[in-house]
């Protein structure tokens, strides 16, 4: 039995390429806002009889089906040094929630997120203490948040 995901902030579509090879994979639907990278991505992958959404804020998670995994790239030039690193005043540092939002309803198994370079010292850590402390983490996580962040700063380096 396949696993089903939902490839929110697809871009091109690196999360499906890897999930694709290794098989045993089926995506329910995508997200991505970018047209050109929409094109790309639809050019690559055989989406016909998926969910496509153009923005993850218009997402009504009640409303889609069962899935196992989300994965998502969700933007990263509000806090990358490759941005202007406005962190949550560039609207696009917001879009972390959605992904936790979605996360709160549907419940998968497993979440599957890009290493957003920068995300971890921007503002000097106060935005990644942000993420984990927001109301939608806490209810997402519950108290593993402290263990996660530790997985996550072991995982990218603590001196990112």
């Amino acid at each position: 039995m396949a696993i089903k995901f939902f490839d929110v902030f697809a871009g091109i579509g690196g999360f499906r390429s890897g999930l694709e090879a290794i098989g045993g994979f089926e995506c329910i639907g995508y997200c991505e806002i970018d047209k050109y990278a929409k094109q790309a991505y639809e050019a690559m992958y055989d989406t016909g009889g998926e969910l496509y959404f153009d923005d993850a804020r218009k997402i009504v998670p009640e409303q889609l089906p069962e899935f196992d995994l989300i994965t998502g790239g969700f933007p990263y030039q509000s806090f990358s040094i490759a941005g202007a690193r406005k962190g949550f005043d560039d609207t696009r540092g917001t879009l972390f929630f959605e992904i936790a939002r979605i996360v709160a309803v549907k419940k998968p198994k497993y979440i599957f997120l890009e290493n957003v370079p920068g995300l971890l010292n921007h503002d000097s850590g106060k935005t990644f203490e942000t993420i984990l402390l927001s109301p939608k983490s806490c209810k997402l996580f519950g108290e593993r948040r402290h263990s996660i962040a530790d997985e996550l700063l072991t995982a990218c380096g603590r001196n990112e």
